[in-house]
């Protein structure tokens, strides 16, 4: 039998040739299927799709490695040219051949569902579309990677430059500002133009799958069963209410605390207790460790899955020139392995994101045993549930007594600022999802990026109040620029705001019952996408729901607790 030679590993196959994988979907589209064979046919399929998507992930990992390797964009190309269009079309088929037979098997129910709604959505002239669009979204990451200049002497990317906006003087604070957002601008033009050719390909594949907008295109194909673009605005509305006066509150205790007339743009992430930035670790090798340790005091198996990310090198974290901007986790089908990628500079930011990405590599982790790939299909407002979650429960052993990073004082700063992070997130989100609403409803008029900047200026009017851009309105107007998800995952973001209302509630369930909140998390995990969006919630200890009443009490928890933190400086 054919699959009896499909390799187990991408290292022994040629993962930029469509000819490596296309005899495996040729068998599975000639193969009699029926009732009695469909559970070996859907395994075959499985394994097949996990070759397949390893490889693509493995070349976006070594693509944005280095941004300025020929040869790994070249392979990257070529897989988004010749493979990814052909895999697409090629699944398709089997998905009409799959959904012909009424299949009972409790272990696809809702996968079904979700292939239903994939090939009812799919149009064969869509494909090069999507190739288009992965080419425009990897122009992105060239430019914006790319941005450097000299600093001091030396060549700094814009993550480095970043840096010194944590700084006490002010002055550097205001010259690294104002630096960043010369280097952003320079490329004002060309993302605009890449946006906009970006926006008429969208707008091409709602047309072509018949649906009124791009938005609704979206909405089907990121598998939103549980939630309406009305549910959005109810959540931008509770945003606006019991968030927004939150955030206020924040920036007025900072300018108070900083002794400023006003606060600028280049005083906001700085910290105000005239102490010295938070420097956690030097090097990648510290980070591992000291968030080894962490873990491990969260959930001694966790903490093993994590040492085993770093035995296997599936962490790189450390910034360089020509790495592309940004941090994530992807899943290694074949290998059932995360890998994380991140920008660490050696701050309390990188310990975060790291502890988040941790979060989304515990998922891949949980649902290993999981038989089909289709079940580790997990939504993407419960994944970052995930992350989100884990970076609160992590947040009691950032102590160097947990073998973490910092002293007492220097822990509850740092849980301190994630803490007002998270609260001056949600209204951030509701600004870059407002705007993706906006555009895409109203495809003519974002056709100009004037009518783009003058909409994300009135969305910050509406949700972002206590920072004083007078003199850099071009900066504050071209926002969306700075925004990845906007350009290369359009609509991808309320999921953020959704799981961050997710994790709140699981980390408060942790104050009363730690041990459980955990247990019922990894079970959560486990479940994969076996279990629609609000039973995922449920099966975490949240409720699926994002009004204001549910936002106002997660507010007051937050803010207690800050509270209580900063007694302890």
């Amino acid at each position: 039998m054919l699959f009896s030679t499909l390799p187990t590993t991408i290292d022994a196959i040629d993962p930029r040739r469509w000819e490596t994988f296309e005899p495996y979907y040729t068998e599975l589209q000639q193969r009699d299927l029926n009732e009695v064979n469909t559970r070996q046919w859907l395994t075959d399929w499985s394994k097949l799709s996990e070759l397949v998507w390893e490889s693509g992930a493995m070349i976006y990992v070594k693509k944005s490695l280095d941004t300025t390797d020929t040869e790994k964009e070249q392979a990257f190309l070529d897989y988004v040219n010749e493979v990814a269009p052909k895999a697409r079309v090629a699944d398709q088929a089997l998905k009409e051949r799959l959904l012909t037979l009424d299949v009972q098997d409790d272990d696809m129910v809702l996968p079904l569902r979700n292939m239903r709604n994939e090939a009812d959505l799919f149009r064969k002239e869509n494909v090069p579309l999507q190739t288009e669009l992965a080419k425009l979204d990897n122009e992105y990451d060239k430019e914006t990677g790319g941005l450097k200049t000299e600093w001091d002497g030396e060549e700094k990317n814009l993550v480095q430059l970043g840096l010194y906006l944590k700084d006490p003087d002010r002055t550097v604070r205001e010259r690294a500002w104002k630096t960043m957002m010369d280097l952003w601008l320079g490329s004002r033009e060309t993302l605009n133009k890449l946006y906009m050719d970006m926006l008429g390909m969208r707008c091409q594949m709602s047309d072509n799958a018949n649906l009124p907008d791009y938005r609704a295109y979206a909405f089907r194909d990121r598998g939103r069963f549980a939630y309406t673009p009305e549910d959005c605005f109810t959540f931008h509305e509770a945003i606006e209410t019991a968030v927004t006066p939150a955030a206020r509150r924040i920036y007025e205790k900072k300018r108070k605390a900083l002794k400023l007339e006003v606060l600028r743009p280049w005083d906001v992430d700085v910290d105000t207790s005239n102490t010295p930035p938070l420097k956690p670790y030097e090097g990648q090798a510290e980070l591992i460790q000291g968030s080894l340790n962490i873990l491990n005091s969260v959930d001694p198996e966790l903490g093993r899955y994590f040492a085993t990310m770093a035995e296997e090198e599936l962490l790189d974290l450390e910034t360089r020139p020509g790495k592309a901007l940004g941090g994530y986790c992807t899943t290694l089908h074949v290998r059932k392995r995360p890998f994380i990628f991140m920008n660490g500079v050696g701050i309390h930011d990188n310990v975060q994101t790291l502890l988040h990405e941790a979060g989304h590599a515990f998922h891949v982790f949980e649902t290993a045993e999981l038989p089909l790939i289709w079940q580790t299909d997990y939504p993407m407002e419960f994944a970052e549930v995930a992350s989100m979650s884990m970076e609160m429960l992590a947040a009691p052993y950032l102590t160097k007594e947990n073998g973490g990073f910092y002293t007492a004082s220097e822990s509850a700063r740092a849980r301190i600022e994630h803490l007002e992070g998270l609260i001056l997130f949600l209204p951030y989100m509701a600004v870059v999802d407002a705007f993706q609403h906006w555009v895409y409803t109203n495809p003519e008029a974002a056709l100009n990026a004037a009518n783009c900047d003058a909409t994300w200026d009135a969305l910050w009017d509406r949700f972002m109040s206590g920072v004083d851009w007078s003199g850099f309105e071009d900066a504050r107007m071209t926002g969306w620029h700075r925004k990845p998800h906007i350009f290369s995952s359009p609509f991808y973001y309320i999921e953020y705001g959704m799981a961050q209302v997710g994790a709140l509630q699981v980390w408060r369930n942790s104050l009363t019952d730690r041990a459980g909140a955990i247990e019922a998390y990894r079970q959560a995990l486990a479940l994969g996408g076996t279990k629609t969006l609000p039973e995922l919630f449920a099966a975490a200890g949240a409720e699926f729901r994002f009004d204001t009443a549910m936002l106002t009490e997660l507010v007051e928890l937050v803010e207690r607790t800050i509270e209580e933190l900063e007694a302890q400086i």
